[in-house]
């Protein structure tokens, strides 16, 4: 669900001031994008179809900005949606997104799919959807905080056994596997904007977050307080401490072992309640949306 200061013209200016307080009952000075089908005959939010193989948060991103022609900033994950269309069941997943400052534009231009696209003030929106479901979204998404910073802590790519590597075990490197799976990282992060990005001093970390750097045109910057068999839980959730205070979106690449316990103690120093189960596969990642030091979203992936 893409959303602006009201008045502002989609063009990267809602980042414009702070919205300092959390979602308000009555939307005031928010609009959010609606697109009309002609198919249907309804207003709705942007939305679409994974193609084969394509992963949800790149999905988002490419749906948004065919159906609209505005690149979105992903924000925090809202609850999944689900009915039936033409009796079989139907999930839909959306995010609370502002317009990329950064991003590339294109000018609209109507289709058979969509021939409509129209900021809204919250209160239209309300009269103007044509479904439940859609009103619920959009409740839900005025019931939390609109702007959140994300964290995302990512578990390094495949890089073979241990015990099948003779050197070092700094410098074991990811494997093919690995490296296809960092070199699908840029793809699948790009809807949160330029990241800054840390890594353990190990090679699979540095290795694993490589691709992204260069696409992002951002530095890799290794850590000892992420890095195995230095750093404890404890100390890696001190460091995050840190991070998280200065407000930057990141990306640190670290690993599993370190992160089953990092995650549940960096919940529960934002207020947040820990997942059931915070390991993660290799190239997998925790996704953790901060806002005003609370945790008000997250949401796992794998690459």
């Amino acid at each position: 669900m893409l959303w602006r200061r009201a008045g502002l013209d989609g063009a990267g200016d809602e980042d414009i001031g702070p919205i300092e307080e959390p979602g308000r009952e009555d939307g005031a000075g928010v609009e959010v994008a609606l697109v009309h089908r002609p198919k249907y005959d309804d207003w709705t939010f942007p939305k679409g179809k994974l193609e084969k193989g394509e992963h949800v948060l790149r999905a988002v991103v490419r749906e948004v900005e065919e159906e609209t022609g505005l690149t979105p900033r992903l924000g925090r994950r809202l609850r999944p949606v689900f009915y039936l269309k033409d009796g079989r069941p139907k999930r839909v997943d959306y995010w609370v997104a502002t317009v990329a400052p950064d991003g590339p534009r294109r000018r609209f231009v109507p289709n058979d799919e969509v021939d409509r696209v129209e900021w809204s003030t919250i209160e239209v929106a309300k009269s103007r959807l044509s479904y439940q479901r859609d009103l619920d979204v959009l409740n839900e998404m005025m019931a939390g905080p609109l702007r959140t910073t994300p964290y995302i802590l990512l578990r390094h790519g495949s890089a073979g056994e241990k015990r099948d590597w003779l050197g070092d075990d700094v410098l074991r490197p990811l494997d093919p596997r690995g490296r296809a799976e960092a070199g699908r990282l840029s793809g699948v992060l790009s809807g949160f904007g330029p990241l800054r990005v840390l890594s353990s001093c190990t090679a699979r970390c540095t290795e694993t977050v490589l691709p992204y750097a260069l696409h992002a045109r951002v530095s890799v910057m290794t850590d000892r307080a992420f890095t195995v068999g230095v750093a404890t839980p404890g100390g890696a959730a001190d460091r995050m401490d840190d991070l998280i205070a200065d407000g930057v979106p990141t990306l640190i690449s670290t690993h599993g072992e370190l992160l089953t316990g990092l995650v549940p103690e960096v919940c529960a120093r934002l207020d947040g309640k820990p997942p059931d189960e915070p390991a993660l596969p290799k190239g997998g990642f925790w996704i953790l949306h901060v806002a005003h030091g609370s945790l008000a979203a997250m949401e796992r992936h794998s690459v």
